[in-house]
């Protein structure tokens, strides 16, 4: 089929009437794309939670652990002064 033939037989689909929908498809649609939207915003909802308790665990385990200072020694310093004894 070279190009004028398909271009023709485009122009003859686009030209026929649109097929006929049945009526209770678009009710259907309505009632799964809502269901889609809930799950969709429970989600959301949920994923925020999650990310909410995260941040105040690593705020509570932040403040309790302090990562930011330095251990204490293992060693104990020299002692000086001792040799009067």
């Amino acid at each position: 089929m070279n190009r004028p033939q398909r271009e023709a037989a485009v122009r003859r689909i686009m030209e026929q009437s649109p097929p006929r929908v049945p009526p209770e498809l678009y009710a259907d649609a309505v009632r799964r794309g809502g269901r889609v939207l809930r799950r969709r915003t429970a989600v959301r909802r949920l994923l925020w939670v999650v990310l909410a308790a995260v941040v105040v665990a690593f705020t509570v385990w932040a403040l309790t652990v302090r990562p930011w200072v330095e251990p204490p020694s293992e060693t104990t310093p020299p002692v000086t002064g001792w040799e009067g004894w």
